[in-house]
């Protein structure tokens, strides 16, 4: 683990589980635990209450909290910035030797 292709500001399509077929834009990445975080998918509620009397003057309501929760890595692929559809992402080195994102669908670079 660790190493992920997908990066935060990527669009994404889930491939698999509860949220299949619906897009967004990752808002951050775990790599460590090859977890992603994608935008208005996998919400979840989240009860809090206000910690002291200050919290709750200055606006921080406790109620319920909705976030995004993590995904597995492995159930979401890239989006191809040709045709809108998933695609595998595939590292290719430039002359200077940098790395970058090339989509396998269409050979498009990523970024």
């Amino acid at each position: 683990m660790g190493k992920l292709r997908i990066r935060k500001d990527d669009q994404v399509i889930v491939i698999a589980g509860k949220e299949k077929g619906k897009a967004g834009k990752v808002l951050r990445t775990e790599p460590k635990k090859n977890r992603v975080y994608v935008e208005g998918l996998n919400m979840l509620k989240r009860h809090q209450r206000p910690r002291t009397m200050e919290d709750a003057k200055k606006g921080d309501e406790g109620g319920i909290i909705e976030r995004e929760g993590p995904i597995n890595a492995s159930n979401v692929m890239l989006v191809d910035p040709d045709g809108n559809k998933p695609t595998r992402v595939r590292i290719e080195r430039t002359e200077d030797g940098k790395r970058r994102r090339i989509a396998a669908r269409s050979g498009k670079q990523i970024d």
